[in-house]
């Protein structure tokens, strides 16, 4: 499993809808928990057959 640290530092990014209140969307392909301000995050979901990022906590 990969591991979110191995993606390098966190990429923080902006909705493009100032109005967007919503940080998180489940992805479709694994079913993971997706911060949509970390970069990271909404790129390794966009690959069409990934597995879940590890989180650190």
């Amino acid at each position: 499993m990969t591991r979110i640290a191995d993606l390098g530092p966190p990429k923080p990014g902006k909705p493009h809808d100032p109005d967007l209140q919503e940080h998180f969307h489940v992805c479709p392909i694994c079913g993971q928990q997706v911060d949509r301000r970390d970069f990271r995050q909404v790129m390794w979901h966009e690959q069409p057959d990934h597995e879940p990022l590890e989180l650190d906590q």
